[in-house]
């Protein structure tokens, strides 16, 4: 993805790998109408 999400900007489909094992699909695994996604980077 290249571009920037903006106010209604729909998000885009992917596949994220869990710290305790596993993946989610995003957004396809949110059950709720609103969903708020945290990334963190980790150490710099």
């Amino acid at each position: 993805m290249n571009e920037k999400l903006n106010t209604g900007s729909q998000f885009p489909n992917m596949t994220v790998n869990l710290t305790g094992g596993g993946v989610i699909n995003l957004p396809g695994d949110m059950d709720g109408k609103y969903n708020v996604v945290l990334f963190y980077r980790g150490h710099w």
